[in-house]
C-alpha cells in the first residue's frame, strides 16, 4: 500500500524551474574571466577586488585554485605586482586611481550595464544635476556607482528617504537604479522624488534580466503549492526574488544550496516552483532540482 502511494506521488509530482534561473549574462562573464585569468597567467598572484560575485561556492572554488579576495581599500597598499580583477559590481573611480598607481595587471570584470551606469552619473553630475541611486547603500554596487557621481549624490533606498529627499537649489536631479532593485519599488519612489522637483531625469537602470527573472519568479509561484529561491545569502536579486515569491506563495523557501533544504517540508505538495539569484551556478540549481523529483 505505502509502495502505491510512493509511486502514484512520484508520477503526480510536478517541478517547475524558472527558464531565467541562475548566472546572468554579467555574472558569467565575470565568472570566466577570473577562470581565464587562471589558466593563462603566470606572472605572480590573481587578486579579485572584493568578491567576484556573490556566491560562497563559487568563491570558495575560485580560492582553491590560488585567487585571493581583496576585501578592503587598505589591503591594495600591500600590493606587489600581479593581476587584480575588478569585480562584477564594479568598483569607485578612487579605486581604479589606486589601483593604477600600483605595480598590478588590471582586468575590468565589471557588469556592462554597471559600467553604463557609471558613465551615465559621471555625465550628469558634470551637468550639475543631483544624482539620486535608488538601491541598497551597503552593496557594493551601489557604492561602486556612488564613486563616479560627484560630490551631490544621495542613495534613497525605501519610501521614508524619498520623503526625507530635498533637492539642490537649482532643482536638477537625475535617478538611476541599482541594476537588481525591485523595479515596482523604483516606480514608486520616482513617484515621490518627482513631486519635489520639475527637473527630473529618471533612467531606468534595471537591468532587463533583472526584470524578466522577477515577472517569471512571481508567475511561477502564483502556481504552485510552493516555491524555491537558491541564491546567496548576501546577493541583493536573490533577496528581492525571495520577497516577491513570499507575497506568491506562503510556502517559500530561501535556500544556497541543497544542504540547507528540508526536504520533509515538501512532503505534502503537488507542485513546487524553482528559482536563482543571478550569482548561482547552474549545478546547484540541477542538484536541488533533481533531488526534489526524487523524494517522494
Amino acid at each position: 500500500m505505502a509502495g502505491s502511494r510512493i509511486r502514484r506521488r512520484v508520477y503526480d509530482m510536478k517541478v517547475i524551474k524558472a527558464k531565467t534561473a541562475g548566472f546572468c549574462f554579467g555574472v558569467k562573464r565575470a565568472v570566466d574571466t577570473v577562470y581565464e585569468q587562471v589558466e593563462k597567467c603566470t606572472d605572480g598572484p590573481i587578486y579579485t577586488y572584493g568578491p567576484i560575485i556573490h556566491n560562497e561556492e563559487v568563491i570558495k572554488d575560485m580560492e582553491k585554485k590560488g585567487v585571493k579576495v581583496l576585501r578592503s581599500e587598505a589591503e591594495l597598499e600591500d600590493l606587489q605586482g600581479g593581476t587584480v580583477i575588478i569585480r562584477s559590481h564594479g568598483v569607485e573611480k578612487r579605486i581604479y586611481d589606486r589601483l593604477n598607481e600600483k605595480n598590478v595587471h588590471i582586468v575590468d570584470a565589471t557588469c556592462p550595464f554597471v559600467k553604463k551606469i557609471h558613465r551615465i552619473v559621471q555625465e550628469q553630475s558634470s551637468q550639475g544635476r543631483t544624482i539620486v541611486i535608488i538601491g541598497n547603500p551597503e552593496h557594493p554596487e551601489v557604492q561602486g556607482i556612488r564613486g563616479w557621481a560627484g560630490e551631490r549624490v544621495c542613495v534613497i533606498q525605501d519610501a521614508a528617504d524619498a520623503e526625507k529627499f530635498s533637492p539642490a537649489e537649482n532643482g536638477k536631479v537625475c535617478i538611476v537604479s541599482q541594476t537588481t532593485f525591485n523595479y515596482n519599488k523604483f516606480k514608486y519612489l520616482v513617484e515621490i522624488i518627482s513631486e519635489k522637483s520639475y527637473d527630473v531625469s529618471v533612467l531606468n537602470t534595471i537591468c532587463n534580466a533583472t526584470k524578466e527573472r522577477q515577472t517569471e519568479a512571481r508567475s511561477i509561484a502564483e502556481t504552485v503549492d510552493a516555491m524555491i529561491v537558491i541564491g546567496d545569502k548576501h546577493s541583493s536579486n536573490t533577496q528581492k526574488l525571495f520577497e516577491i515569491c513570499c507575497k506568491a506563495c506562503n510556502n517559500t523557501y530561501y535556500i544556497q544550496t541543497l544542504g540547507d533544504l528540508n526536504l520533509n517540508q515538501l512532503g505534502s505538495v503537488e507542485t513546487v516552483g524553482i528559482t536563482a539569484g543571478a550569482s548561482t551556478p547552474n549545478n546547484i540549481i540541477e542538484e536541488v532540482q533533481n533531488n526534489v523529483r526524487i523524494i517522494f
